[in-house]
């Protein structure tokens, strides 16, 4: 019965898809009709094809984790490579980024006293080792960074800082922000008020007992302690032993190494363009992952889409202008595979003529927003009107912020686009050991191609090209 409802509601929609590409080729100055009706049967083939879950099953089974500079990194990259040329590329390079490679042995937590019991604890990227016996110290609870900020000089003297802010959950990802302040800067502010170590509530909306890493960051001049985040879970309970008002020792023990420079690839795959093979849109999403899960979600769920996008862009032939689509390294370090990709392709940046990138999970898509020159609307609209059927709307220009591993472009004024995907539950499992392949929905990754497939096919197939602002 459930099979049945699928294949008539899917019928239904195409229905609706085809009624709205009549009715876009009747004021098109953009598109023929024939390549209005490629646009229908991409759509259907995107929604009908298992392409992208079988990369990203590839992937995450065959490779697994793949932090920057690893084994399972470098593997990635190679399969990358691989996959690439399997699904007929007609381009296939890679170009190297270099990182501060850090590694990670082990970390455990505990509360010593007044009530014994471990911690789930994780170290943040980029942490100092403590002592091989840990470190133990008092436990002083701020609400947020800024309160920490504003505390005296000496307040968390031979402490251990706590920060217990509780970031919020929204379907656009709003609160990370706010959240991954104390993150990046926690461990800097918390040594210029004496701490001797650093743990925070994870950067999460989960109720589960899983701790999320991340990258976190030191600053010149100030002493360097361990930098840590515990389950929310273990943040509530910590939170509730300091309210009783008795003083709280833990215990953190994390080992871990920065190991100077390392280096990984930027691998790039590319179907070249019949009329403007210069020209072209760039899609991707970002190669590497944290080491606790098998990076399904992040970003492996995003490098999947985006090559059977651009698969399925091609089915009807070669495009007017390239597809090219990014696997950018070492995002997670701090966007170093992103900066050497804009570096190093700085003089040929103004060819491109849509840029998107796929980083934010694997749920539908349900917001589609564009940057660009007021002269490019028109066609904007025409892709908008496309995606409509897939219950994708049509925000507004200028709002669009296209990707992490696209903010080294934006000084280059390249068009930029957002397929925002709903991120209710995506801070549940980002950067955490529950960022597994049984996170990812087969239907929903479909849906995701779809999108960029259309996008992509119309991006590269316009008879007038986008331009950004």
């Amino acid at each position: 019965m459930k099979k049945r409802f699928t294949s008539v509601l899917s019928a239904l929609i195409l229905a609706s898809f085809s009624l709205n590409v009549v009715q876009a080729h009747a004021k098109s100055d953009n598109f023929s009709a024939e390549q209005l009706s490629h646009v229908t049967a991409i759509k259907k083939q995107a929604l009908e094809s298992d392409l992208a879950w079988d990369l990203v099953e590839s992937l995450t089974t065959e490779v697994g984790p793949r932090m920057p500079g690893t084994p399972g990194d470098e593997a990635g990259v190679a399969w990358a490579v691989a996959k690439f040329k399997a699904m007929g590329f007609d381009k296939v390079w890679t170009e190297p980024a270099t990182f501060p490679k850090w590694i990670r042995y082990s970390e455990s937590a505990a509360v010593v006293s007044p009530a014994p019991q471990q911690l789930h604890i994780t170290a943040l990227g980029n942490s100092i080792s403590t002592p091989k016996e840990g470190i133990e110290a008092q436990v002083i609870e701020f609400e947020n960074l800024a309160e920490l900020e504003s505390a005296s000089d000496n307040a968390a003297e031979g402490k251990i800082v706590f920060i217990n802010y509780r970031m919020d959950r929204d379907r656009d990802g709003n609160g990370y922000g706010p959240a991954v302040k104390a993150r990046s800067r926690g461990a800097v502010v918390a040594a210029q008020k004496g701490a001797v170590g650093y743990v925070m509530r994870s950067v999460s909306t989960a109720t589960h007992r899983f701790a999320h890493t991340g990258g976190s960051h030191y600053k010149e001049g100030v002493t360097k302690i361990v930098s840590s985040a515990i389950s929310n879970a273990d943040a509530d309970q910590l939170h509730r032993l300091v309210a009783l008002g008795k003083p709280v020792t833990i215990n953190i023990n994390v080992q871990a190494k920065s190991m100077g420079e390392g280096t990984s690839y930027n691998v790039i795959g590319e179907f070249t363009g019949s009329e403007f093979p210069k020209e072209h849109v760039l899609i991707g999403g970002h190669l590497d992952s944290w080491d606790l899960g098998t990076g399904a979600l992040d970003d492996g769920a995003g490098i999947a889409i985006t090559m059977a996008a651009a698969k399925f862009a091609t089915l009807k032939g070669q495009p007017k202008r390239s597809i090219r689509v990014v696997l950018f390294a070492a995002e997670e370090f701090g966007l170093w595979g992103a900066k050497a990709y804009a570096k190093a392709n700085e003089k040929t940046l103004s060819n491109i003529v849509a840029a998107a990138e796929s980083d934010f999970g694997a749920d539908k898509i349900w917001a589609f927003e564009s940057n660009v020159h007021t002269s490019s609307l028109p066609l904007v609209n025409e892709i908008a009107a496309m995606l409509k059927p897939l219950n994708v709307e049509y925000i507004a220009n200028n709002a669009a912020r296209n990707g992490p591993d696209l903010i080294p472009l934006r000084p280059f004024k390249v068009p930029a686009f957002a397929l925002s995907q709903d991120g209710t539950d995506y801070f549940d499992y980002h950067h955490t050991a529950d960022d597994t392949l049984d996170k990812v929905d087969p239907a929903k990754l479909r849906h995701n191609v779809a999108s960029y497939a259309i996008f992509a096919y119309m991006a590269a197939n316009a008879k007038t090209r986008i331009i950004g602002k």
